[in-house]
């Protein structure tokens, strides 16, 4: 012990620049002794001092409260639950005394996420404090666990009859977009490094740990939607939806914003009942809108008249501005040109989906499928028309990527596009190796051979 305490001495004499501890006011030479064993981990010597800080230099230096966290998460981690309340403490203190340096919705969620992970307070008490932290800031609520635990607790109380399902319906929207924010801007920017990677550019080392970081934080939010819509289960589903709807119907039909939500529901689970219809007619006669054309073109699809299909979700893209309900109305105008065969078509709408949400995977397999579709229009030798499937790779990759949902899905098909696309042989055989070959097709663009 005194070896160490000997180390620190002299450590804390060269931190102030060879001034006397005589010299140093207490609140430096705490924090002194608090930090330079908390950097090494040994946080029993540290503890002490950190409570001195607390207790007479609060609002000192932000690294006692950099510090007290990653010490009571050690804590913790090791089983001491005592210090569950001591992070919580600290997390609140450096809200008080560093209110510029601290995001406040960080702290809430934080300290929300603790209660529920350590069983702290009821389910009421947990929903409330990451509601808080929601509604005062969702800016800063960005965790995918807590933003999995705020809403299953709200399922939860839902099933103990403390939660009425429209609320728990409600929440399901905010969560859900708020995820797919967070994924739109993570993708946005992994895109930016794809395509430099796409066009031959080399990634800096700081540019590959950023893109990393991207695609796992991707990863994260895909498993924590997927979680999301598991809890939400079979509350949410055509059996539930209908009786529910059914009967609020005749109190509710001069209620628009009612009429949407429940129009909106149907559609999004393609319940087929009788009632769909009553509500869109209901919803175009008080307030004709995008959403009532996109619906009264599910109608018409269900009909079978595509034509007439069409013309309702074109007027329906045409008239919406909120970015979600346009993807929902350009995914089914490029999905019903790609059933018709009309690839080029297709993709411009796909990409309209991307414009809006990068981290559609969704767009970029269909897309990959329509290009590997092609290949016997896209190329006069063989070597030609199976080289397009690099170019289906390519985009089977950039879903595999951008989109956590599909990754798995999307890497199959791209190891099955590679399959057939030229082989080794096949490209030894045609002198092809490091060329490019360009498609005069609708695919347009080119890709680079590999070297063997």
């Amino acid at each position: 012990m005194k070896t160490k305490a000997i180390l620190i001495l002299t450590a804390l004499t060269l931190l102030v620049g060879g001034k006397s501890f005589a010299q140093m006011d207490d609140c430096q030479l705490n924090l002194s002794l608090f930090v330079e064993p908390a950097k090494a981990k040994n946080y029993e010597a540290a503890l002490p001092y950190y409570e001195k800080l607390i207790k007479d230099c609060p609002n000192y230096n932000l690294a006692t409260y950099q510090y007290a966290e990653k010490m009571f998460k050690h804590f913790i981690d090791k089983g001491d639950k005592s210090k569950i309340q001591d992070l919580i403490q600290s997390y609140k203190l450096r809200l008080e005394n560093f209110p510029k340096k601290t995001k406040e919705g960080s702290v809430l969620q934080d300290i929300a996420k603790l209660k529920y992970e350590n069983g702290i307070g009821t389910k009421q008490e947990q929903f409330d404090a990451f509601d808080e932290a929601f509604t005062k800031h969702e800016e800063d609520f960005t965790s995918p666990k807590a933003l999995y635990a705020y809403f299953s607790l709200a399922v939860d109380l839902y099933d103990e009859g403390k939660k009425d399902i429209q609320e728990v319906f409600d929440l399901y929207d905010a969560v859900t977009e708020k995820i797919e924010k967070e994924e739109n801007s993570l993708a946005e920017r992994l895109t930016k490094y794809m395509d430099k990677q796409d066009a031959g550019n080399d990634l800096s080392s700081k540019e590959k740990r950023y893109m990393s970081a991207y695609e796992n934080n991707l990863k994260a939010y895909g498993q924590v939607k997927g979680s999301v819509n598991g809890k939400l289960g079979i509350l949410a589903d055509c059996p539930n939806l209908i009786p529910l709807y059914e009967k609020d119907f005749e109190n509710k039909k001069d209620d628009v914003n009612w009429l949407k939500r429940a129009a909106g529901r149907l559609s999004a689970k393609e319940c087929d009942t009788p009632l769909f219809f009553k509500l869109v007619q209901q919803l175009h006669t008080l307030e004709p809108s995008a959403k009532s054309a996109y619906y009264l073109g599910q109608l018409a699809d269900q009909d079978g008249n595509t034509s007439k299909a069409m013309e309702y979700y074109n007027e329906a893209a045409d008239l919406e501005t909120e970015p979600a309900a346009k993807v929902k109305i350009f995914r089914k105008i490029a999905d019903n040109f790609r059933k018709k065969g009309s690839y080029s078509q297709a993709r411009t709408y796909y990409r309209k989906v991307l414009e809006i949400k990068p981290s559609d995977g969704r767009s970029y397999l269909h897309i990959a499928s329509m290009y590997a579709k092609s290949a016997n229009n896209c190329g006069t030798t063989p070597f030609e028309k199976r080289a397009i499937n690099w170019k289906a790779a390519e985009m089977a990759d950039k879903a595999a990527r951008v989109d956590a949902s599909v990754a798995s899905t999307a890497r199959s098909a791209a190891s099955s596009y590679r399959q057939r696309a030229p082989s080794k042989q096949d490209i030894f055989s045609e002198g092809m190796g490091g060329k490019t070959v360009t498609f005069s097709c609708w695919v347009g663009g080119s890709v680079r051979v590999p070297n063997l």
